[in-house]
C-alpha cells in the first residue's frame, strides 16, 4: 500500500491519510489468544478475558482513491483491522462490495462525481478475500481541484457504536424474515458468519409460550454473508434437523434458564453435535469452528425463547468476555422486535386468509369467473381491505360484488368480512342493488358509532362497493355502485369502455350528504366480458385515473373468447398493476354465457280463474318436448299449478311464467303484481290456507320470493336425478 503522504497536500485523501498517522498511532490491540481448552464437563464454553489496557488507541480509520472510473488509485488501510481487504491500486473499488450492494453503492459514488456533494456516514459492509466481512462507516468526498475523482473515507465500526446502528436498524421492519435478516447482519460484526433460527411457531405467527409442548422444531430464518453454501448446509426457508433443534434448545436452556453457550472450535462442536449429518447441517466451513449461540428470549414468567442466534467465527479468533457481554445485549435489546414481527405476521396471515376465503372459486353454467387478489408489500399497516367475491342466487342469477374498505389489518378485515356476508346474505334474500347497498351504508354508519360502535378505535367512512346482478335468460345486468370506479364492459365485438355509473359519494357519508343509490341496467349477450376491480389496480400517481381506467380497457379488450380467463387476469394485473405495489390489487373477471333460447320460455297470463289450467297446458307441452321423465313433469306441473293460483288468489294485474332449463334441474319462476310475502305456515287438518306453498315445499329442493319495481317473483328449483337431456354447455 502507499505511504502517508505530506500533510501538505490539500486533497481529502492526503487529509484522511494524515490523520492515520497523527490521531491513530499504529500497532493497535494485542492479537487474541489462542483456542482455549474446552474439555469443561457441562459447558463447552471458555471466553477470551478481555486484555488489558495498553494505552494505545487501535486504529480504525482508512483511505481509499478512486478515479473517474471508481478504479482504486491509492490507498492506505494499514490499520489491522483492514487486514485481508484486497484493495490495491488499479483494481475496481466495487470489488470490496457484497454483490447485493454494488448497484446501490455505485450508484451513490457516480451521485458525487456528478454533483459534488459529499455522501456522508454510510454504514457499510466490505468483503475480505477469505469471504468474511467488516462493518465500516463510510464517507465519499469529492477530490479538491484541481484533481479529480473520489475519496472514500472508512471507520472500523467500533464495537458499541454499531451495537447502537444495530439496534435502531433491526426495528424498520414487521416483516419477520427482513427483521431476522437484519438482526443476522449486525451480528455478522462479531463474526464471519451468523444465522437466526427461529421456532417455527414464531415463524408462522403462531402464539408461543414459556412451556413448549412436544418436539422443538426450529427454522432457519436468516443467514450472512450471502454465497455459495456446501450441500447439506441449512439455508434461510429450511427446516434444522430434529437432533439440532433438539440440542439447540437444550443447549440454551440449561437448568430450564435460558443462556449463551459457546463451542470454541472444530473438535469440541463434532463431540457435542455428534452427528456428521448435523455438523455439515450447521458448521458453516472448515475454517469457521467456534459458535456463540445466543437466545433471542422474550421476557417473562417463565421467559419465553423464540429461537437461537448463532455467531460464527475461525477457531484463532476466540470469543472475548467483552464481546459476549455485546451480542448477548444486542439480542436481548432486539427480541421483541422478533416479536412484534411475530404478530404482524400472524395478523398478516389473518387477514390474507380472509380474503382468499372471499375471492370467487368458480362459475358455473351460466358465466365463467376469474380473479386475481394481489396484496401490497406487507408493511406496518398490514394487508389492505379489498375484497371480491361472486356467488349464484337461488332464483338463477349470479352476483358479482367488489368492495375496498377503508384501512388495513384487523379492523379493515373484521369490517370487510361483516359487509361482504351482509350482502350476500341481502341479496340471497331477494333485495335489490340499490336495497342492499342502503343497508351497508347503514351498516357501515353504525360501526362508525362512538356509543354501538363494534371496531372501536377504527372508522369504515368513505368505504366502496359495487353489486352486479347477472340475469342469464335476459343477458341483462343490474348494476349499483357506492363511490367505486366504474366497471368495464367488454362487448363480444372486442369493444372495452367503463360503464356509465353515477358517482356516489360512497358508504357512510354524512346523511345531509346522502344520496339514492341508482339501479343501472345494460345489456351483456354472450360473449361479454364485465370487469370490476379496486383502485390499487389502476391507481398511479404518474398518470390520472381516467388514464388509468382506459390503460385497463386497452388490457382487457385484448382477451380473446377462447383465452384461459384466470391467466387472462393474471396477465392483466401483471401488465397494469404499479411499481412499487403501495395498495392492494384486486380483479374480476366475467365472462357472460347465459341460456339459450330453447332453454327458457316464458309466458304472460291474466290473473283469472283458468290461467292455472292454461299453466298445466303450456308447460306439460314443453317438457315433452325436452324429453323429460314423467315423474319430474308430473311434478313440475303441480308445482307451477299450485304457484299460479296462490297468485290468482292473492295478487292483482297479469302473470308471468317462466321456465328455465339449468345444468342440474329446472328452475320454475311466477312473477305477480302483489306485494305480499308468501309464508310457509303450520296448519291443522281442516285448515284450507297454507296447503298450496306445503306442496310447493315438498316438491322443490328450495324456493323462495325476489321483489321487482312492479311486485314480486315466487321461483322454486326442482332437482332431476340425471342432468336434462339437450342441455347446451
Amino acid at each position: 500500500m502507499d505511504s502517508t503522504p505530506s500533510p501538505s497536500s490539500s486533497s481529502a485523501f492526503d487529509l484522511v491519510s494524515s490523520a492515520l498517522g497523527r490521531y491513530f498511532p499504529r500497532g493497535g490491540a494485542a492479537a487474541a489468544g489462542g483456542p482455549a481448552d474446552a474439555q469443561g464437563e457441562r459447558t463447552p464454553r471458555r471466553p477470551v478475558p478481555d486484555p488489558p489496557a495498553t494505552g494505545r488507541q487501535e486504529q480504525i480509520l482508512g483511505a481509499v482513491n478512486l478515479d473517474g472510473d471508481l478504479i482504486i488509485t491509492r490507498c492506505n488501510l494499514d490499520a489491522p483491522v483492514f487486514t485481508g481487504l484486497d484493495a490495491v491500486a488499479g483494481k475496481p473499488f466495487v470489488d470490496l462490495l457484497p454483490p447485493g450492494d454494488v448497484p446501490t453503492v455505485t450508484r451513490r459514488l457516480r451521485q458525487v462525481l456528478e454533483t459534488g456533494e459529499a455522501h456522508v456516514a454510510r454504514i457499510q459492509r466490505l468483503r475480505r478475500g477469505d469471504g468474511s466481512e467488516l462493518v465500516v462507516s463510510m464517507s465519499i468526498l469529492p477530490a479538491a481541484a484541481p484533481e479529480e475523482g473520489l475519496t472514500v473515507s472508512v471507520i472500523a465500526m467500533a464495537r458499541r457504536l454499531h451495537l447502537y446502528a444495530a439496534e435502531t436498524a433491526i426495528g424498520t421492519s414487521l416483516d419477520i424474515g427482513e427483521t431476522a435478516q437484519s438482526l443476522a447482519e449486525s451480528l455478522l460484526a462479531w463474526g464471519d458468519v451468523a444465522a437466526v433460527d427461529l421456532d417455527f411457531a414464531v415463524w408462522t405467527g403462531e402464539g408461543v409460550t414459556g412451556q413448549t409442548k412436544g418436539p422443538i422444531r426450529l427454522r432457519r430464518a436468516a443467514l450472512v454473508p450471502d454465497r455459495a453454501w456446501p450441500e447439506g448446509y441449512v439455508t434461510p426457508g429450511d427446516d434444522l434437523p430434529g437432533d439440532a433443534s433438539r440440542l439447540l434448545a437444550r443447549a440454551v436452556l440449561r437448568d430450564d434458564v435460558p443462556q449463551t453457550i459457546v463451542i470454541p472450535d472444530r473438535e469440541t462442536v463434532e463431540r457435542v453435535f455428534a452427528s456428521p449429518r448435523v455438523v455439515r447441517a450447521l458448521v458453516p466451513g472448515e475454517r469457521s469452528a467456534g459458535v456463540a449461540c445466543i437466545p433471542l428470549v422474550l421476557d417473562g414468567e417463565p421467559p419465553v425463547v423464540l429461537g437461537v442466534a448463532e455467531v460464527w467465527r475461525r477457531a484463532d479468533s476466540p470469543f472475548r468476555d467483552n464481546e459476549l457481554f455485546d451480542l448477548q445485549e444486542l439480542v436481548a435489546r432486539t427480541a421483541h422486535h422478533v416479536d412484534l414481527a411475530r404478530q404482524h405476521q400472524r395478523e398478516h396471515t389473518q387477514v390474507l386468509a380472509l380474503q382468499r376465503r372471499l375471492l370467487p372459486r368458480t362459475g358455473g353454467d351460466t358465466l365463467q369467473i376469474a380473479s386475481v387478489y394481489q396484496p401490497a408489500n406487507p408493511d406496518s399497516a398490514g394487508v389492505g381491505g379489498d375484497w371480491v367475491n361472486s356467488f349464484p342466487l337461488p332464483d338463477g342469477r349470479t352476483a358479482l360484488v367488489v368492495g375496498d374498505v377503508v384501512g388495513h389489518g384487523l379492523g379493515a378485515a373484521a369490517t370487510m368480512g361483516q359487509l361482504s356476508m351482509e350482502a350476500r346474505a341481502l341479496l340471497s334474500a331477494g333485495l335489490a342493488p340499490d336495497e342492499v347497498l342502503e343497508h351497508l351504508d347503514e351498516t357501515v354508519t353504525l360501526l362508525d358509532d362512538a356509543e354501538s360502535g363494534l371496531a372501536a378505535g377504527y372508522s369504515a367512512l368513505g368505504s366502496t362497493c359495487c353489486i352486479a346482478l347477472y340475469d342469464p335468460v335476459s343477458h341483462q345486468v343490474a348494476l349499483s355502485s357506492a363511490g367505486h370506479l366504474p366497471p368495464v364492459l367488454v362487448s363480444p365485438d372486442g369493444h372495452a369502455g367503463p360503464l356509465a355509473v353515477r358517482p356516489h359519494p360512497g358508504l357512510g357519508a354524512e346523511f345531509a350528504l346522502r344520496e339514492p343509490f341508482d339501479v343501472h341496467v345494460f345489456d351483456a349477450p354472450p360473449g361479454s366480458l364485465l370487469v370490476l376491480y379496486t383502485d390499487g389496480l389502476v391507481e398511479d400517481p404518474a398518470v390520472s385515473i381516467d388514464e388509468g381506467i382506459a390503460r385497463l380497457a386497452d388490457a382487457v379488450s385484448t382477451v380473446h373468447p377462447w383465452d384461459a380467463l384466470q391467466q387472462a387476469a393474471r396477465h392483466v394485473v401483471s401488465a397494469l398493476a404499479p411499481t412499487p405495489q403501495r395498495d392492494d390489487v384486486t380483479l374480476l373477471l366475467a365472462r357472460m354465457i347465459g341460456y339459450r333460447k330453447g332453454d327458457t320460455a316464458t309466458w304472460r297470463l291474466p290473473a283469472r280463474q283458468d290461467a292455472p289450467a292454461r299453466a298445466r297446458a303450456q308447460v306439460s307441452a314443453l317438457l315433452r318436448q325436452w324429453r323429460t321423465r314423467d315423474d319430474i313433469r308430473d311434478g313440475v306441473v303441480l308445482l307451477v299449478s299450485e304457484l299460479v293460483t296462490n297468485a290468482v288468489r292473492f295478487a292483482a294485474g297479469p302473470l308471468t311464467v317462466r321456465l328455465i332449463r339449468t345444468g342440474h334441474g329446472l328452475l320454475c319462476e311466477v312473477g305477480d303484481t302483489g306485494s305480499g310475502r308468501p309464508r310457509l305456515r303450520r296448519g291443522g287438518l281442516l285448515d284450507d290456507g297454507g296447503r298450496g306453498l306445503g306442496i310447493v315445499h315438498r316438491l322443490t329442493t328450495r324456493w323462495g320470493v325476489r321483489w321487482t319495481d312492479t311486485g314480486k317473483v315466487v321461483w322454486a328449483e326442482v332437482a332431476t336425478a340425471t342432468p336434462l337431456p339437450g342441455r347446451w354447455r
